[in-house]
């Protein structure tokens, strides 16, 4: 049975919406529009839904736009039917349909991250704490305390008691043996790392020990240590060691991969750290692929480190490429469609309309308030006087007649210029909103039952601040170009 669905819009996007719409499969979907009496759908409100929405006998799902601040709950009581928010931009209805061929969950995951603090010994143990606490909001499940040679840890124990009280998982990486037992005697879940030459502290104590060969090139040694580890019955995960570009890495993927085939079950771990922090190369990709790698060899533990500032995100990079190959796995299709944390400086389709179709909008603007889109030929901005087209921010000054409205025109130089720099990156632009970094930058939370409140740098000429209309009522209506715009004006 299909469904049919309800798509609330305003007067400029129906056509655009129609024509999207169209391409629905008949047989999954039927639909209709519903205009709210606005120009510009993302202004309409929930009162303004509520009084001029009619739901048409059958709906089984009312759609509003993407960018429509309203409580989709309260919406759903008063119609009767399911109201969701929809895909920000019409062209990505589709996918929001599941019409890409999956839906989107990027909630599991079978990777574990441990996140070292390479320089544990010379922090104290608050310091510890405070950085670990922020390891962990940012993705890591495991805390791995880096030892330092020739650098005594005195207040390693006191250390890992704080950690564990705090409910975190506790690692200690060091080349001293006595720092190792001390820190498993303390309460340390696991111990990095352990050759056959170093083993037997696996079987004085209850930490979980990380197993490698005595050189990265004697796989042998590290079959004979798993050999031991499994014939005790005793947990352990083996790390055949990952090295840096030109100094062993291919090597060092053949023995992971060997090491899977010689043990398909047993646990491991890879220390991405070699070519994320040295390669001198935007560590999303790096990572996208270690962890890719990971993925197709059960590898189920990464030990990552940021040292370097290029590395700055490497928590939030490991844990968006762990959410994305989970995924891709399961759905046993490749790492593609898999939403945007992976895409820092591109988007796979960064153009949402077409210079046509903006020069349609252009025509159909009544006000003089500064509309900035982009396109695949350049930054445009339009209102109802203006409609130009460039690739320059700085150039299209001269005619935007603003030299007398400093706050406006700080307004649109920042806007313009964050125009620019989407489209020379072939990144999507959406007007007053920041660009979509992916996972390289914090997402900023939205409450996206309200609209957004004025700046400071709306109109400072003729509508002053007292003449606007306060930014707190119920009336329909957002910021635009800095400028609060009912929803009938525009």
């Amino acid at each position: 049975m299909s469904e049919h669905l309800v798509f609330v819009t305003g007067k400029l996007a129906r056509a655009r919406l129609e024509k999207v719409a169209a391409t629905l499969p008949k047989d999954r979907f039927t639909w209709s529009i519903a205009d709210a009496g606005v120009k510009v759908a993302a202004l309409m409100t929930e009162e303004i839904i509520r009084r001029r929405i009619a739901v048409p006998e059958g709906a089984t799902r009312i759609i509003l736009p993407g960018r429509c601040r309203a409580d989709l709950d309260a919406l759903s009581r008063h119609f009767g039917v399911p109201v969701e928010r929809g895909p920000d931009e019409i062209i990505d209805l589709p996918a929001h349909l599941g019409l890409a061929g999956r839906t989107l969950d990027l909630s599991r995951h079978d990777l574990t991250i441990f996140s070292e603090i390479v320089d544990a010994s010379r922090l104290t143990p608050e310091q510890i704490l405070a950085r670990a606490r922020d390891l962990a909001r940012r993705g890591a499940d495991v805390i791995d305390l880096g030892g330092l040679p020739d650098t005594p840890f005195p207040h390693l124990e006191d250390t890992i008691r704080l950690l564990k009280a705090e409910g975190l998982a506790v690692s200690v990486d060091s080349f001293s043996r006595d720092e190792l037992a001390r820190g498993a005697k303390a309460g340390a879940d696991y111990l990095l790392s352990l050759s056959e030459d170093t083993l037997d502290l696996a079987f004085e104590t209850g930490a979980v020990p990380v197993v490698v060969p005595v050189r990265p090139d004697d796989l042998d040694s590290l079959d004979r240590a798993i050999d031991r580890m499994r014939r005790a019955g005793l947990p352990f995960l083996a790390d055949p060691i990952l090295e840096p570009i030109h100094f062993g890495f291919a090597a060092s993927l053949v023995r992971y991969h060997e090491i899977r085939r010689r043990h398909p079950d047993i646990e491991m771990m890879m220390g991405t750290g070699n070519l994320t922090e040295l390669t001198e190369a935007d560590s999303v990709g790096v990572t996208a692929l270690l962890v890719g790698l990971c993925s197709e060899l059960a590898i189920r533990n990464v030990l990552i480190v940021q040292v370097s500032n290029h590395t700055r995100r490497t928590v939030e990079e490991h844990d968006a490429a762990r959410r994305v190959m989970y995924a891709a796995r399961a759905d046993a299709a490749l790492p593609k469609g898999y939403g945007r944390q992976l895409l820092s400086l591109h988007d796979k389709r960064p153009y949402t309309l077409t210079p046509d179709e903006i020069a349609g909008l252009a025509a159909e603007v009544r006000d003089p308030n500064y509309r900035v889109a982009v396109a695949e030929d350049g930054v445009h901005i339009y209102n109802r006087a203006v409609h130009a087209t460039g690739t320059d921010a700085m150039a299209f000054f001269p005619q935007l007649d603003v030299a007398g409205d400093g706050a406006h025109a700080f307004y649109l130089g920042g806007e313009l210029t964050k125009a620019e720099i989407a489209w020379r990156l072939g990144k999507r632009y959406v007007q007053d909103e920041p660009l979509d970094w992916g996972s390289a930058v914090d997402a900023v939370a939205e409450d996206t039952t309200r609209f957004k409140q004025a700046g400071h740098t709306r109109h400072s000429g003729d509508r002053a601040a007292e003449d606007l209309p306060p930014t707190n009522t119920p009336a329909a209506g957002r910021v635009v170009c800095g400028v609060v715009v009912p929803d009938e004006a525009e």
